[in-house]
Order: structure tokens, then C-alpha cells, then sequence
């Protein structure tokens, strides 16, 4: 039985939580002999059993609805100034801005313990790539603050997670060319070669396709980035 010591009561966002600190003796996960590699992509994450769809039609209804409150509470503070947090009206979009917050976060905790529970449960040698760079990469997407804090949930969660159950979690180096990279023969492109979100111009080639013009292997681009990831794993 746990003994609860210190319990801390906050305020966040008009609404108030409790924070119950406990230890616990967790064991480790049976192992599996299995490996893995996760490619995270805006809007999905691809692994060697297929994708994960992290941006669902729900959460883009949410953003949406996010930024239009967003421009709504910029106009009122840009026609009435610090006179504009004042009135009930601006009180009202900010509440329902804050609730969307929290059903995005709540939306996304929960997508992201599921995924990384499985992870942990059925591998033992994680590997994922340095997310800082996905997070450079990002351009015309809505909410990319919001995606942002998605990719570094996903290391945390996924990372205390393999602390717990005794799994290894390997991080690809940010130079790693997971993408450019053919796996099959290992050639990296470079220059006009390369993929880019906009695909290939030179070959004329969609973002999602990887074409290696030295020994004609081709693939899904992310499918291709998984498998360069797993190659990593021990």
C-alpha cells in the first residue's frame, strides 16, 4: 500500500488540480527480443508495424477553432488596448480558448500514452530520431506550437517509460539521414537530389516517395526512414 506524504493544490487556467506524489516499485517489462524504430511526421508517426495517426480529424477541428478565438481575442486588444481583457465579452472567448487548450492537451496525452505504452511493451530497443529537427521542419501547418509540444511529449513519455520497464531507447544523432538516406544500399542524397516536404523537383517526385538512383530501390519516404532508424538499434 502507498503512503501518501504531500498533497499540492494549484490553480491552473481557472480551474484547480491536486498533486499526489507517491513512490512505487515498478517491474520490469518481460522482454521481447524485438526492436523497433519510430519516424515522427506531422500528423502521424510511422514504426515497423505500420502508422499512428496523431493528428486525428478532431484535433484539427480544435485548432481551427483555436485560432479563430486567437484572432478574435488580437482585434479586441488591438481596438480597445489593455481596456479589452476588462470586458465580459473577451473574458467569454478567452474561457472557451482555455478549454480548447486543455482538450488538445487532453486529446494528445492520451494518443501518447497509449502509443508508447505499446512501445514499451512490445519492444525492447526503441529508436527515434533527434526531434528537434522535425520541429525546424515544420512550416504551413495549423498549430505548430501546439505539434511542437506533441513531438516533445513523446520523448518524455516515451523515455521515463523506458527507464521504468528496463527498455533501451536509442536517439538518432540530428545528423542522421534517415530520410535522404537509401536503405538498401546506404547512398545519402544530397544537393538537387534530396527529398524535401515540397518532394523532388530534379526527378520530379512527391514528398512521400524515396527513389535511390544508384541501385533502383524505391518506398514509402517514411517507411524508408524506419528502417534507416532501426538500423541503429542494437
Amino acid at each position: 500500500m502507498n503512503e501518501v506524504k504531500v498533497v499540492s493544490i494549484f490553480k491552473e487556467k481557472d480551474s484547480y488540480y491536486a498533486a499526489l506524489p507517491y513512490e512505487e516499485d515498478i517491474p520490469a517489462k518481460t522482454k521481447t527480443h524485438q526492436k523497433t524504430a519510430v519516424d515522427v511526421n506531422v500528423g502521424h508517426f510511422n514504426y515497423t508495424e505500420g502508422q499512428i495517426i496523431v493528428l486525428p480529424a478532431k484535433l484539427q477541428k480544435l485548432y481551427k477553432r483555436i485560432k479563430h478565438y486567437q484572432r478574435v481575442l488580437a482585434r479586441k486588444r488591438k481596438v480597445n488596448g489593455k481596456l479589452a481583457a476588462k470586458s465580459n465579452n473577451y473574458f467569454a472567448v478567452r474561457t472557451k480558448l482555455q478549454r480548447d487548450y486543455r482538450r488538445v492537451a487532453n486529446i494528445q496525452n492520451d494518443l501518447l500514452q497509449k502509443f508508447t505504452t505499446k512501445l514499451v511493451n512490445d519492444y525492447d530497443h526503441i529508436v527515434v530520431e533527434d526531434l528537434a529537427v522535425k520541429q525546424m521542419m515544420m512550416t504551413h501547418v495549423a498549430s505548430k506550437g501546439m505539434q511542437r509540444s506533441l513531438f516533445g511529449k513523446f520523448r518524455q513519455i516515451l523515455t521515463y517509460k523506458c527507464d521504468w520497464y528496463g527498455k533501451e531507447l536509442v536517439l538518432a544523432d540530428k545528423t542522421y539521414p534517415s530520410t535522404q538516406r537509401c536503405a538498401q544500399c546506404g547512398y545519402v542524397k544530397k544537393g538537387d537530389e534530396k527529398i524535401t516536404l515540397q518532394g523532388n523537383k530534379k526527378h520530379a517526385t512527391k514528398h512521400n516517395e524515396y527513389i535511390c538512383y544508384e541501385c533502383g530501390y524505391s518506398n514509402d519516404r517514411d517507411a524508408n526512414a524506419v528502417l534507416n532508424l532501426l538500423a541503429l538499434a542494437k
